[in-house]
């Protein structure tokens, strides 16, 4: 599970200034899982383009910032 302080900072950058230890844990539990997804895709992304290495462009690729 991602640090709880990483994931206050993310939500404090986000402008919450309230939020319970439930809805911090809930937040990094989610955030863990879509980073999983992503990492996944951009390596079926790599491999598709014959690399075994995953770069920056795989990443805003899989995640639609391309």
């Amino acid at each position: 599970m991602l640090p709880i302080a990483a994931v206050e900072r993310i939500v404090r950058k986000a402008g919450i200034n309230r939020i319970s230890a439930d809805a911090v844990k809930e937040i990094s539990k989610t955030v863990e899982e879509i980073g999983a997804d992503l990492a996944l895709e951009a390596a079926q992304a790599a491999r598709h383009a014959k690399r075994k290495t995953i770069l920056r462009e795989d990443i805003k690729l899989v995640a639609g910032k391309a």
